[in-house]
C-alpha cells in the first residue's frame, strides 16, 4: 500500500501540535509535575500497578528502546521506587513491581497528573471543554492507527488463537442460529500455514487486536478467511490493512484474484469490502454461513 502524498502545511501544522503539548504539559522540564525525575521515568513508573508487569509489556506499551527503558528502571530502583526481578524458570523474562514508596510515588504522580488535566479545561468555558475533549479523543484515536502493526503469525500461537476465539464468539453473538467453526469451511486453522496459507495478526502497542488468513491455489484464486478486529479499534482502519496484507501475500504467491464470503450480519465488513474493490458474484463454495461472495481482480 503506497504512502499518501503530506503537504507542507500538514506537517507545519502536527510540528506545530507537537510544540503546544511539549510546552503545556511540562514535558520538556527535568522534574516533571515537580517530581525530582523526568516524563520518562514519570511514565515508566506510571505503568506499573497491580501485582508487577513484564518489562518486555512495558517497552511495547511505551515504545522504548531496550536500554534506555533499562536506565529508567534502574533510576527509579536507585530511588526505592520500584524492583525488578527475573523469573525462576527464565532469567529474560523480568518483573517490575513497586515498593510501598514506589505506590504511594504513584499515587500523588496521579493526583498531579490530575491537576494538571484540570489545569487545561478549566480556563474554558463548558463548550470549549467538550471541543477539547472531543478533539483529544480524535488525536488519540488516529495517532493509535498509525501505530497498529500488522505481521505474519503462527496460527497456532496463543495471540492468534485468543484472536479466532474472539472472532468465533463474536459470530456467535451476531448470526441468527449461532456459529459453530466445525460447521465452517476450513477449520483447521493449520491450513493457514506456509506453504498452503498465511495468517496475519495486527498489533497495537504489543496486543494482538484483529487477524486473518488466506489459503493459496495453484490456478484459482486466493481464498481470505477468518478477518476479525477487537470491537475497541473498529473504525481504525484495522480491517483495511489486515485485507491489503492478506493481499499482497496472495500476489506473492501469483494470485491472480482473491475471494472471500460473509454472512449478512456482518454489515460493516460488506461495506469494507465493497469500498476496497470487491465485486459480489455467484456462490463459489458451499460455505454454510455465507450470503455474499465477493471477487477482486489482484
Amino acid at each position: 500500500m503506497s504512502a499518501i502524498p503530506l503537504h507542507r502545511d500538514a506537517i507545519d501544522a502536527v510540528r506545530a501540535f507537537n510544540r503546544a503539548v511539549t510546552t503545556r504539559v511540562g514535558a520538556l522540564q527535568d522534574h516533571y509535575l515537580g517530581s525530582d525525575r523526568s516524563l520518562g521515568a514519570s511514565r515508566v513508573l506510571w505503568e506499573v500497578d497491580g501485582s508487577g508487569v513484564d518489562v518486555r509489556v512495558i517497552r511495547e506499551r511505551l515504545g522504548l528502546d531496550s536500554g534506555y527503558l533499562s536506565r529508567l528502571l534502574r533510576s527509579l530502583e536507585r530511588e526505592g521506587l520500584v524492583t525488578v526481578e527475573g523469573a525462576a524458570a527464565d532469567s529474560r523474562v523480568r518483573t517490575v513491581r513497586t515498593t510501598e514508596r514506589g505506590r504511594a510515588e504513584r499515587a500523588e504522580l496521579g493526583r498531579r497528573s490530575d491537576e494538571l488535566a484540570g489545569s487545561l479545561l478549566t480556563p474554558l468555558s463548558p463548550g470549549q471543554q467538550a471541543r477539547l475533549v472531543e478533539a483529544m479523543a480524535t488525536v488519540t484515536r488516529l495517532l493509535d492507527a498509525g501505530l497498529v502493526e500488522v505481521e505474519s503469525a503462527d496460527p497456532a500461537s496463543d495471540d492468534a488463537q485468543a484472536c479466532l476465539a474472539a472472532y468465533y464468539a463474536e459470530l456467535a453473538r451476531r448470526f441468527p442460529g449461532g456459529f459453530d467453526p466445525g460447521r465452517s469451511l476450513h477449520p483447521d486453522t493449520h491450513e493457514f500455514r506456509e506453504p498452503s496459507g498465511g495468517f496475519v495478526l495486527a498489533r497495537l502497542h504489543g496486543r494482538a487486536i484483529g487477524c486473518g488468513a488466506v489459503l493459496f491455489h495453484d490456478e484459482a484464486p486466493a481464498y481470505v478467511k477468518r478477518m476479525w478486529v477487537d470491537d475497541a479499534v473498529r473504525g481504525m482502519g484495522v480491517g483495511r490493512r489486515i485485507l491489503v496484507a492478506l493481499e499482497q501475500a496472495a500476489r506473492d504467491h501469483g494470485a491472480a484474484s482473491v475471494t472471500l464470503e460473509t454472512n449478512a450480519s456482518l454489515t460493516e465488513a460488506i461495506a469494507m469490502y465493497r469500498a476496497a474493490g470487491y465485486v459480489e458474484v455467484e456462490p463459489f463454495n458451499d460455505e454454510v454461513y455465507a450470503d455474499h461472495w465477493f471477487e477482486k481482480p489482484l
